[in-house]
């Protein structure tokens, strides 16, 4: 099983719309990729390590897939339309990760 995590740095002038995040883009990430997108989830950043610090990352998603070919043979014919989506919730150059989930 692997995680794609998707990070959306926070920095000055970051801007995010949580509300059209997960009511639009997020549903419309999971329709394109279908049933092998296992899960989703959106996190909000609150905070960072020390008391009273901003969060590095202003969002985060994370999605499950079986594998990294899973991943791309689902993701794939969509990315373009699902990047151009990104404009209309942030000014954020995401960042993305995919890691295998061990435990």
């Amino acid at each position: 099983m692997i995680k794609v995590t998707v990070l959306y740095p926070n920095s000055a002038g970051a801007k995010f719309d949580m509300q059209y995040y997960t009511s639009k883009h997020l549903p419309m990430v999971q329709r394109k990729c279908g049933p092998p997108c296992k899960s989703i989830a959106a996190e909000q950043g609150l905070g960072g390590g020390q008391p009273g610090s901003k969060p590095a990352y202003i969002a985060l998603c994370h999605l499950t897939f079986d594998s990294v070919e899973a991943f791309q043979k689902a993701f794939g014919p969509h990315a373009a339309e699902i990047m151009a989506d990104i404009p209309n919730y942030t000014n954020v150059q995401p960042v993305i990760q995919i890691s295998e989930i061990t435990l």
